[in-house]
């Protein structure tokens, strides 16, 4: 039996970057996907074809998860696809590049709302959903090296996965008597399309290598393979956790 057969997945933010590779290698590992994004195109056809094609059901549902009814919405359609639900990858996030002191309050909710509020809610109608189905439940969330290391003109990206950092953790013992787990996937630089700054600038991006051990961006399948491993049994004694995939990033100090 391969590792997810019989499980039904549903991830935010499926349609490219680490979203997509988790989709695609949870999909390897037997499991039937809904992927999100936040509207209907032609990526999304694209994925839905790759993963049909490795044998597994795919379907995509198009919804804005910084919103609470939005994913309350989605939560409920994504059960209907396939009659069951067993694993949640929160991947939806996005950030803003700015001076602390010119942040405004569109730009800090656009932030807040899909990183950590939307998340939120989309989490808590999971667990609606399995305690009154009476049904288990893996949570994976995606924050970021952020939650620990500074960023500075990031601040409320920052703030999104600190506190991700902390409900995690808290939802951990809350929801352990559900038998339900719940741990974040902490990425550090990864080649996806919200690096494209850092990736299209030789100079900043050799200013970034020198600070990972490991001398090399991530790849989005990096990730996934973290992702996979916590989403299966073979984590099931493990909640309340963050993975770093970063290459050594996070916690890299040398005297100069």
């Amino acid at each position: 039996m391969s590792r997810f057969e019989n499980k039904v997945v549903l991830i935010t933010g499926s349609v490219q970057g680490i979203g997509l590779a988790c989709a695609l290698r949870l999909a390897n590992d037997g499991a039937d996907i809904i992927l999100n994004d936040l509207r209907h195109d032609d990526r999304a056809d694209e994925v839905v074809k790759q993963i049909t094609a490795l044998g597994r059901r795919c379907t995509f549902i198009a919804a804005d998860v910084s919103q609470r009814q939005n994913v309350y919405d989605l939560l409920t359609e994504a059960v209907k696809v396939y009659g069951q639900l067993d694993i949640l990858v929160n991947n939806a996030g996005v950030e803003r590049n700015h001076n602390f002191w010119e942040v405004t309050e569109q730009e800090y909710d656009f932030v807040m709302n899909t990183n950590f509020k939307g998340l939120f809610f989309l989490t808590q109608a999971f667990v609606v959903y399995c305690k009154e189905a009476s049904r288990p439940g893996v949570v994976v969330n995606m924050s970021s090296v952020h939650e620990e290391i500074v960023f500075p003109h990031f601040a409320a990206y920052c703030a999104s996965k600190g506190a991700l950092k902390m409900l995690t953790r808290n939802l951990a013992t809350e929801l352990a008597p559900l038998n339900i787990r719940i741990n974040n996937v902490a990425p550090g630089a990864v080649a996806t399309p919200i690096n494209h700054t850092l990736i299209d600038n030789p100079e900043l991006l050799q200013n970034v290598l020198k600070n990972i051990p490991q001398r090399r961006l991530g790849k989005p399948e990096d990730v996934a393979a973290v992702v996979a491993f916590l989403a299966s049994d073979d984590a099931g004694y493990v909640t309340g956790s963050t993975y770093f995939v970063d290459g050594g990033l996070t916690y890299h100090y040398e005297e100069q």
